[in-house]
Order: structure tokens, then C-alpha cells, then sequence
């Protein structure tokens, strides 16, 4: 049985808040919403609805809602029109049962990221140079988080991160590759050996690479941006 979006909605925010933690910059947990009172780095959201009960006056007012302000609303049930955002994306909730632990994983060798570094690579191959030290060093220190790599010839060619929620969860985000298929197979086989047994959630704007791995789509969410 698939889980709630609620449960992918709570494994995305601690995610998001993993990186803000490591710049300095932890948020905050409330029942129905994780928030940041300061802008967060570029690409994670200001907020997170965690519930389909949040309603849009309790998100703004715990956030700096001015431009550049981004909300994900993890439910698709906010608007937020009336406060100056737009929508930027929508996506689709992916749920997968456990995977087997000798998934294959193409050419690559894959691991665990865990020195500055090499992460510092994994930035440059993710993002094609752009975005240095998004990824701050202290990522590494979070228990809950593992970047992986996947090396072919030398050098890094393909990665993503998981990280855990609960003690029956995986998310997979930040999968990347210019073989995008082998890239998914090496997570999976990466989040068997490092995670046996936990389910694994993400989303995805594009569904199809993951569904060909064994993922279903549990449900609907859009990202909102403040507009200037």
C-alpha cells in the first residue's frame, strides 16, 4: 500500500532542512508547516506544508514572503495568488516499495560521498559547475543524509542523495546523470545496501525515469515563487 503524501511531504522537509542546518540556517517544525524565517539557499523553499490543512496566512506569516520567497505546497491546496506568487513548477509525489539489494547499476562504481572535496566535484558534475558550495561540507556530518557518486573513467558521472525519515523511509532527490536510467538503478542499489527494508518517496517533475524503476505517483504538489 502506498503511503499518504503526507509522508513524503514530512522525509522532503527534513531533507530541506538538512541543507539549511548545514548553511547555518535551521527552520522550523510545526504541525502543519516547516518554515525558515530566513531565505533559504537557492533552490529549497522558504516552507513546506506538511499537511493539506495548512492554510496559506500561517505559511506567510512565519516566512520572509518578499521576492525571491518560494513556498512548497506539498498538497497542490494553497493559493497564493493574492500574496504576489506565482506558480514556478508542479510535480508529482513517487512512492517504491523496498528495493532488492543486487539491483545493477550500469558501468559506474557507486558510493558514499565523505570528504569536502569530493563533494565539491559532485556539485560540479550535478550543476554543470554552477552553484558551488550549496552543498556545504557540514552535509556530510548529518546522519541522516547520504550523498552519492557514481565514478566511471576517474570522475563522477552520475549521483543523488538520500535521506531518512522515520525508521521505515528513504527519499531519493538530486538524481542526475547523463545516463539518467543507470543513475536511478545506482540509487536504488546504493539506498538497498545503505537502507535495507525502507520504502523509498521523492518527487519529480518528470515521472517517467522513476516509474521505469518500480516508483508510483502518490500524489500532486506545486512550488510557488514571489514575484518581484
Amino acid at each position: 500500500m502506498n503511503p499518504p503524501p503526507a509522508y513524503a511531504a514530512v522525509n522532503n522537509a527534513e531533507w530541506c532542512e538538512a541543507v539549511c542546518r548545514a548553511h547555518g540556517l535551521p527552520g522550523v517544525f510545526g504541525p502543519r508547516t516547516w518554515t525558515n524565517p530566513t531565505r533559504t539557499p537557492v533552490f529549497y523553499p522558504d516552507a513546506v506544508t506538511l499537511s493539506p490543512e495548512a492554510v496559506a496566512e500561517e505559511v506567510l506569516a512565519a516566512i520572509d514572503a518578499g521576492p525571491g520567497a518560494s513556498v512548497k505546497d506539498s498538497f497542490a491546496t494553497l493559493d497564493l495568488r493574492p500574496a504576489g506568487f506565482e506558480v514556478l513548477f508542479t510535480a508529482t509525489w513517487i512512492h517504491r516499495a523496498p528495493p532488492a539489494a543486487a539491483l545493477p547499476a550500469g558501468d559506474a562504481t557507486w558510493d558514499v560521498v565523505r570528504d569536502a572535496g569530493t563533494l565539491r566535484a559532485w556539485e560540479d558534475a550535478c550543476f554543470d559547475g554552477g552553484q558551488p558550495g550549496l552543498f556545504p561540507p557540514a552535509l556530510l556530518d548529518d546522519g541522516s543524509v547520504a550523498v552519492l557518486a557514481g565514478r566511471a573513467g576517474g570522475r563522477i558521472v552520475g549521483g543523488a542523495v538520500l535521506n531518512t525519515t522515520f525508521d521505515t523511509l528513504a527519499g531519493v532527490s538530486n538524481v542526475f546523470g547523463a545516463d539518467l536510467d543507470a543513475s536511478w538503478a545506482g540509487a536504488l542499489a546504493q539506498a538497498a545496501a545503505l537502507f535495507p527494508g525502507r520504502a523509498l518517496v521523492g518527487y519529480e517533475t518528470d515521472t517517467a525515469p522513476a516509474l521505469a524503476h518500480g516508483f508510483t505517483p502518490i500524489g500532486p504538489l506545486r512550488v510557488w515563487l514571489a514575484s518581484a
